[in-house]
């Protein structure tokens, strides 16, 4: 094949490309419908005596989650309480956006003699039409 034809053929094929681009990938679901709907599932499958743990590590911060309220679908407000004994009274909220989040969940027993923990959760009223 000629310098001049492959020449040719290569820009051909860049105006095909600049005319019709490729399909972008597909976009996955909501991430924030399916990170909530994961976490409701964990919950769901507790017995009785167990209690769902989330935590969300910040830094020298580790946040255990007892709600999770979505303003939107793309932010997560998280609430919750220290995860030291020595802050397991003070409320902290972490305001993240869904697609940079990081949870560990475990499943613990509930403490002897206490009702086992509950995670809440709070999401988007539907837009009206």
């Amino acid at each position: 094949m000629a310098l001049g034809d492959l020449t040719k053929q290569l820009a051909s094929q860049a105006i095909r490309n600049a005319v019709n681009p490729p399909p972008a990938p597909p976009r996955p679901d909501n991430p924030g419908a399916a990170l909530l709907a994961q976490v409701q599932a964990m919950q769901k499958a507790l017995k009785d005596d167990e209690e769902l743990i989330v935590l969300f590590h910040a830094g020298a911060e580790t946040v255990r989650v007892l709600e999770f309220f979505f303003p939107s679908w793309q932010i997560a407000v998280l609430t919750g309480t220290g995860a030291a004994i020595e802050h397991d009274r003070q409320v902290i909220r972490v305001i993240s956006t869904v697609d940079s989040l990081q949870l560990v969940c475990k499943v613990a027993k509930a403490p002897p003699d206490a009702s086992p923990a509950r995670i809440k959760f709070v999401t988007p009223r539907p837009k009206p039409d």
